[in-house]
């Protein structure tokens, strides 16, 4: 049972998301002010703030199993340093193919000093909306990891959802470790959103 706080609190992160899908689309010219109104109150009402999202191979093991996972992903309207934070495990677009999605952990973003264990390489700082992502798995090397250590620093516009849950098989399953300040914000929509059930019946065995 959803405490009524946990509803209040959802139905906040709801109206943020649906105003912020919405001014985008204005900005953008796409939707008259009259219609962002109905854009978001229909989002409010009919909108989910996550979807399912299937991963595989060895880069983010052992977060996600090699085998795979069904992903439960928090949408993104507009990634910036008040919405996404280091630690996260995010959703992005493949940097050499807008098609295809990568999963990976945010390591840095802009204001960071990245030093390399080579010395030959000159230290950076991360210019504004970059950020620089990794694989959780240690024991692959930059090429088969894919990540910014081989593609460099990617934009934060590029990043469209974080990983709140995963589901390896039907009896492995569970939340994922993201940051403190990720965690807490994703608490009411995975305490409301989550069903497993569904999950496993979506899952890619």
């Amino acid at each position: 049972m959803v405490s009524l706080s946990t509803w209040c609190r959802y139905l906040v992160h709801k109206i943020e998301y649906s105003f912020t899908l919405g001014w985008k689309s204005y900005k953008r010219g796409q939707i008259s002010d009259r219609e962002l109104q109905d854009a978001v109150w229909k989002n409010v009402f009919q909108g989910k703030l996550t979807y399912l999202h299937w991963s595989k191979g060895e880069a983010m093991a052992p977060t996600i199993g090699e085998q795979g996972g069904t992903l439960l992903v928090r949408k993104i309207p507009s990634a910036d340093p008040g919405r996404v934070f280091v630690g996260d495990v995010i959703v992005m677009k493949d940097p050499d193919d807008s098609d295809n999605y990568l999963v990976r952990r945010l390591a840095a973003t802009e204001g960071y000093e990245m030093v390399s264990k080579d010395e030959k390489d000159e230290p950076f700082v991360l210019e504004k909306d970059q950020c620089w992502v990794l694989a959780d798995n240690e024991k692959l090397k930059p090429k088969e990891a894919k990540d910014s250590r081989l593609f460099g620093p990617v934009p934060m516009t590029g990043i469209v959802g974080r990983v709140i849950y995963c589901l390896r098989t039907a009896v492995d399953h569970g939340p994922v470790q993201n940051s403190h300040y990720g965690m807490r914000k994703d608490s009411p929509v995975l305490e409301v959103e989550l069903d497993v059930d569904d999950m496993v019946k979506n899952h890619k065995s």
